[in-house]
């Protein structure tokens, strides 16, 4: 792939519920092992725009190219086969499951024994481990229950499980809402490992604050059409909530 050639483009996508037009001819991307933070108030359109990369919606119009060429994503399954894979708010984990098995949650490793085949719990909890470890999150033990764990600990078992599996692009969507300062920071390490190792991240939030300390890139949506990007450190994160207030971009010199 030619280095200056988008991961992901997205150009004029339109999406209409209806007689609401929720996206307005939005052009988005995605390069490689890049953070993009994709920033806007509540109804700026960020859910609908990614939930259109993921496969749940169908645009009305526009096109997506992946790599350099043209796609259709009409499932979330395509989408994971071409390696975007989403982390939603609820984390999508089981509580009373082992943490081992959430990790390896509809993939997991078998066995035979005789006739039977098994799952191969040896191997999820040694894989599991060092799956996390590899994107600096250390926990306890594989077998205990996810329900025992914290917030910023359940947050770190997604982020690494779609990190093992090879995605490509990893969406979070507000991954550092409802955590402790601590577990913020934590998390914000993860998405850096997890870029370091390979992925590129679209970190989905209406926070400012909480995108900027890791963000390469911050694309400003309002009420469904783009309002303007920054790199990093083109603008504080106060003037980058000055123009949301406003709906208008702080011209960058």
């Amino acid at each position: 792939m030619n280095p200056k050639q988008p991961l992901v483009r997205m150009e004029n996508i339109q999406k209409r519920f209806g007689k609401v037009r929720a996206l307005k001819g939005v052009d988005f991307e995605v390069y490689d092992q890049e953070v993009v933070g994709l920033l806007g108030d509540n109804g700026a359109g960020k859910s609908t725009l990614i939930k259109i990369l993921s496969g749940v919606y169908r645009p009305d119009g526009g096109t997506i190219y992946f790599q350099g060429e043209k796609v259709d994503i009409n499932s979330p399954e395509e989408a994971r086969k071409l390696g975007i894979e989403t982390v939603h708010q609820d984390l999508s984990l089981i509580e009373k499951m082992s943490v081992a098995r959430n990790f390896f949650l509809g993939k997991e490793p078998t066995k035979k024994i005789g006739p039977l085949e098994i799952l191969d719990l040896k191997k999820m909890n040694r894989e599991c481990m060092i799956g996390l470890k590899q994107i600096g999150i250390e926990l306890r033990s594989p077998t205990e229950f996810v329900s025992t764990l914290s917030g910023g600990e359940r947050q770190a078992i997604a982020i690494g499980r779609a990190a093992y599996f090879g995605a490509r692009i990893l969406i979070l969507d507000e991954p550092l809402r409802n955590l402790s300062i601590r577990e913020q920071r934590n998390t914000l390490n993860h998405i850096q490992e997890a870029r370091n190792k390979g992925s590129s991240v679209i970190f989905i939030t209406h926070n400012v604050h909480h995108v900027c300390p890791v963000a390469d890139r911050i694309v400003l949506l309002e009420n469904g059409e783009k309002l303007g990007e920054v790199k990093a450190g083109e603008l504080t994160p106060e003037e980058i909530a000055e123009c949301i207030a406003t709906g208008q971009m702080i011209k960058v010199n």
